[in-house]
């Protein structure tokens, strides 16, 4: 669906998804202060949280990933700053429905250094 080992940013804003490459990027430069060319992920819900937007720049062009939910509502609730860097894993279990904040975590001990 999206690139490897990629940044997302989730933007808190709740955003009219009718926009599209040109709105959406717009969104990022003024309301993120970020630029839409850096490869990120971002990621825009709608007011009533049940549709959400990813755009991103892929080598040549934007990209353009969507999904609206038949029932229910995505669980961002958690967001807590005007915009959330999440890795690509969380993106992904919130897309498939679960709140990251209500899930166990394991510790991640691939960056110490073992002297």
């Amino acid at each position: 669906m999206f690139p490897g080992n990629i940044k997302v940013y989730i933007s808190k804003e709740r955003v009219d998804l009718r926009k599209s490459y040109e709105g959406l990027g717009l969104l990022i430069q003024e309301s993120l202060e970020m630029d839409p060319l850096s490869g990120f992920v971002f990621v825009f819900f709608n007011k009533n949280a049940n549709r959400v937007k990813a755009l991103y720049w892929d080598r040549n062009g934007f990209c353009i990933w969507q999904k609206r939910l038949e029932k229910g509502t995505f669980c961002i609730s958690s967001l807590t700053a005007d915009h959330w860097r999440i890795n690509l894993q969380d993106l992904q279990i919130i897309l498939a429905g679960f709140d990251i904040s209500k899930l166990p975590r394991r510790t991640d001990y691939s960056n110490f250094v073992i002297n």
